[in-house]
């Protein structure tokens, strides 16, 4: 798999032929985010910086789009997703969408926007081994504090923050690792994540 990241919170993951497209950002964004085609698209917040799905029709594909909870099966892919609060960039309270993705062998999560300081029951329960966390940082989301302990909490094996690099500094201070190398890349199978736990990577 290769993962790369786009903007704050897009993401795009890549398995041989196949790509989904995590967030993509609207062209109403003030953000710019890449434009490229994509088998699936996974939206966890209506906000034009979430939700640019019709960014991800290009080259001839049309994403199956995902935009809020239940249980998806497309392309090798699944998809479970859960309900969570949001304040992104709004005084009122939003509804998020949380992610655990199963593709390529590898278990990732996706927390989206989220703004509560743990899950759910329903989405704890859920959580099964976690390859890999997208976890927010930001004053819209989580801060830098919170986004540390819920992360650790999840037990996963690599933890990637999302966020400007403010924040994203913030945030490995506070697990206090030292500062990872920025990758424009991160590319991995499922024997490169054994036996790594909490591992902070920083894609860029």
């Amino acid at each position: 798999m290769i993962i790369t990241k786009s903007g704050t919170h897009f993401v795009k993951l890549q398995a041989g032929d196949t790509v989904v497209a995590v967030n993509p950002i609207s062209k109403n964004s003030k953000e710019k985010g890449a434009k490229f085609g994509a088998d699936v698209a996974l939206i966890s917040l209506n906000h034009d910086d979430f939700n640019g799905a019709e960014e991800a029709s290009f080259g001839g594909k049309n994403p199956f789009v995902i935009s809020g909870p239940g249980e998806y099966e497309t392309k090798g892919i699944f998809v479970k997703g859960y309900n969570s609060k949001s304040k992104y960039d709004s005084k009122k309270e939003l509804l998020n969408t949380l992610y655990f993705v199963s593709m390529d062998n590898l278990s990732l999560c996706f927390l989206g926007a989220i703004s509560d300081e743990k899950l759910s029951e329903e989405a704890t329960e859920a959580v099964e081994d976690i390859d890999i966390l997208f976890v927010p940082v930001s004053d819209n989301t989580l801060s830098a504090a919170v986004a540390n302990k819920l992360a650790v909490s999840l037990e996963p094996k690599i933890i990637i923050p999302l966020g400007d690099e403010a924040d994203v500094k913030a945030f490995v201070k506070e697990a206090g690792s030292e500062k990872p190398e920025k990758m424009e890349k991160l590319t991995l199978k499922k024997k490169d994540v054994d036996g790594k736990e909490g591992e902070i990577v920083l894609l860029g």
